[in-house]
């Protein structure tokens, strides 16, 4: 009677929790000529910040620099307050992660990754300053290679399999797969020898753009973007732990409804079998195309914030999925359910005001995103209200005033 007093409670908790929706009111905001409406969570507020082109995925360095990668070949730096962004390295095409560990600054760029001393804003480099230390293959629609650390600062690193459907896998040794075709999953470095080396991770991931660690338990989590051969709602996306050793199915097996089902667009025999791949801990819109994500720990945000996260939803490359921010709730420490944060991003003709990419929380408890497309491509940044940081005029990456000033505007809920 004891434990399933208990069971009721915590299912209790979980649909009290999971049942308790953001109040969202409007907010106009105007970059470069170009305004829109966005719907926005009750006491934040969107702030416009620097103009990146291509601007990816946020990390921060020493002494709270942020660091930004592209879809072109430019890293870029900014320093707080974050409104001037400038060229740190010109590197390799698709740059578009880095992490900053123990003095060293590491990018994953698409065809490999690159590492080079560094020590902060002072620090001046150029691309001979940079040795690459892992290869990868290049070429096909999914060239993002996102790196991370854990807490101990293991690097990990993601890559997509080059098209929708391709006979890639993660296996680690070839002749199974050999080079050119390891992909689809998340690598793990191991530094134990004379050189660092890769070991598969977690596998049958098509494209998981966004990994990262939650800070308050050490779990990891993955974005990843299904198949685009079965219409336009299904496959859905996925939101899933990641373990060690553990494999998702992708490409051969789609996660449908509630069961796995094996994809005719791929005829090869799948490397494991779908008794042993890893549901789906929740799902996005099918072509909504998951990037960047961060964990709620802590900041200037609502207790319905907390321990939650944010994801960047880039959208399809055509009109039938809106941008979006969107909020992956946690209960008990595991995901429950999925809920819109910021929307708005798309105008009614089908045109894009911007495209989220990249998500980061940073020291000072503001929530950042990027956007790499669209008419504005940049830095945002999602504030408390509550606790406002002073003004930021934002500038263009050259240090010109080439940036209008934001127009914040908060209008009636309608």
């Amino acid at each position: 009677m004891h434990k399933l007093r208990w069971l009721l409670i915590v299912l209790l908790a979980a649909f009290i929790d999971n049942a308790i929706a953001l109040t969202r009111v409007s907010q106009a905001i105007s970059v470069g000529g170009n305004t829109v409406t966005l719907q926005v969570p009750l006491n934040t507020r969107v702030e416009f910040l620097a103009s990146i082109s291509g601007a990816r995925f946020p990390t921060f360095g020493p002494d709270d620099e942020m660091i930004v990668g592209t879809n072109g070949s430019t890293v870029y730096r900014l320093l707080p307050p974050y409104n001037q962004a400038t060229s740190l390295v010109s590197l390799s095409p698709r740059s578009h992660s880095a992490v900053y560990r123990s003095g060293k600054l590491y990018v994953a760029a698409e065809n490999g990754v690159y590492v080079a001393d560094y020590n902060g804003s002072s620090a001046s480099l150029n691309s001979n300053s940079f040795t690459r230390i892992f290869s990868f293959p290049t070429g096909g629609n999914h060239s993002s290679r996102t790196i991370v650390k854990d807490a101990a600062g293991t690097l990990y690193i993601a890559i997509g399999i080059d098209r929708n459907c391709t006979d890639q896998y993660l296996a680690g040794q070839p002749p199974q797969y050999p080079a050119n075709d390891q992909r689809g999953g998340v690598w793990r470095v191991v530094e134990t020898g004379a050189n660092p080396s890769l070991v598969p991770y977690s596998t049958g991931l098509r494209n998981p753009i966004g990994i990262v660690f939650k800070p308050s338990d050490g779990s990891f989590w993955a974005t990843n973007a299904g198949s685009d051969d079965l219409g336009n709602n299904l496959p859905r996306e996925v939101f899933s732990r990641l373990t060690d050793g553990s494999w998702h199915g992708m490409p051969w097996f789609q996660y449908i409804g509630n069961s796995f089902a094996r994809q005719s667009c791929i005829s090869s025999a799948p490397p494991r079998p779908a008794s042993q791949a890893t549901p789906p801990s929740v799902t996005f819109d099918a072509r909504s195309t998951p990037q960047g994500l961060a964990f709620v720990n802590g900041g200037n945000f609502s207790s319905e914030f907390t321990g939650n996260a944010l994801v960047a939803i880039h959208g399809s490359s055509s009109s039938n999925r809106h941008p979006k921010i969107v909020m992956v709730k946690f209960s008990g420490g595991n995901p429950v359910s999925v809920e819109d944060v910021i929307t708005g991003f798309q105008y009614s003709n089908g045109s894009r005001f911007a495209r989220p990419s990249g998500a980061a929380f940073g020291a000072d408890g503001h929530f950042y995103f990027t956007s790499d497309r669209g008419n504005v491509q940049g830095l945002f940044r999602l504030i408390s209200t509550n606790n406002p940081p002073p003004p930021t005029p934002p500038v263009s990456p050259n240090g010109s005033k080439s940036i209008p000033a934001i127009t914040d505007l908060i209008l009636d809920d309608s």
